[in-house]
């Protein structure tokens, strides 16, 4: 089983993962013996690569791999194709992330052993939309039929794609896209959405009718000019006075790492949720690894 986009994964499966999920934070031990599973991070990452990590080894499953390109054959000229190839033979399974869209698909047409999409240029990353929503129903108790506000880079947000192809397994209420023109979800995605969507640029119109707001960064690195950047740096910023304006108990999502589009005050409220998210991430991709690795826990 590859996970590549967020799109394989049936209700019955994600269902299965968030059961899981419950199952390692009550304290449930795996049975892994003897598995390895490779990192092979090509871009950067901080908290996708040591959540992975952590996860790995808490099922006491050994780690091999890389964090970024420096130090490995691909700066000498090896191809990606042939670095997979090796990593196919040293390991159980492989975690790619990669500048590149189409990088972790390519990745699975080449390995035998199972591959995972940590992020593949400005395309998907699905195991994150498997930590939101499983946040989401943590913190409110349910998904189907929230309010759910999308705020920031939704063109080049591959959090945002992911996210928006899994609301398509639930119910939701209404669904705001909040963004810059410039800044828009692609049409690709709009067009694969089966869920009452709305297009906006100001974010405090509809800030009281949302139970989730899903805020993400500009995506400085996606950004080929530097002037086009700067255009829409800043664009939205999510102050204490913003959260207050928001239900009591609704509840605010990042995937991390924020710059400046929430302000350090918000974190003291009760609607930040974003770091309890990352530590939700753990169980998440201990669950992800435990299917993908084969263990009976029944």
């Amino acid at each position: 089983m590859d996970l590549i986009s967020i799109e394989e994964l049936d209700r019955a499966k994600i269902d299965e993962i968030f059961v899981l999920s419950n199952k390692f934070r009550e304290g449930y031990k795996s049975d892994l013996p003897n598995r390895i599973v490779a990192l092979a991070f090509f871009e950067p990452s901080t908290r996708t690569y040591s959540s992975f990590e952590s996860a790995a080894k808490r099922l006491d499953v050994k780690v091999i791999g890389f964090r970024g390109e420096q130090g490995i054959s691909t700066s000498k000229g090896e191809t990606f194709s042939d670095t997979i190839r090796m990593l196919d033979a040293y390991a159980d399974a492989i975690v790619v992330r990669h500048k590149y869209e189409g990088a972790a698909k390519l990745a699975a047409e080449v390995a035998k052993k199972p591959v995972i999409n940590a992020g593949d240029g400005r395309n998907e990353h699905p195991t994150q939309a498997l930590v939101d929503f499983y946040t989401i129903l943590e913190e409110k108790g349910k998904i189907n039929d929230l309010n759910y506000g999308i705020v920031g880079d939704l063109k080049y947000g591959r959090t945002v794609n992911s996210f928006l192809l899994m609301l398509n397994k639930f119910s939701p209420g209404k669904v705001y896209l909040i963004s810059p023109p410039e800044l828009r979800a692609r049409k690709e995605i709009l067009d694969r959405l089966n869920f009452n969507i709305e297009e906006i640029d100001e974010l405090e119109v509809n800030i009281n009718r949302i139970d989730v707001l899903y805020v993400i960064r500009i995506q400085k690195e996606r950004y080929l000019d530097a002037a086009e950047y700067q255009k829409v740096k800043g664009s939205y910023r999510i102050t204490k006075r913003i959260a207050e304006n928001m239900k009591k108990d609704a509840i605010i999502l990042h995937p991390l790492p924020r710059v400046d589009e929430i302000d350090r005050e918000v974190d003291k409220t009760e609607n930040a949720k974003y770091f309890i998210q990352a530590q939700y991430g753990i169980p998440v991709r201990m669950s992800i690894l435990t299917l993908i690795l084969g263990d009976s826990y029944e």
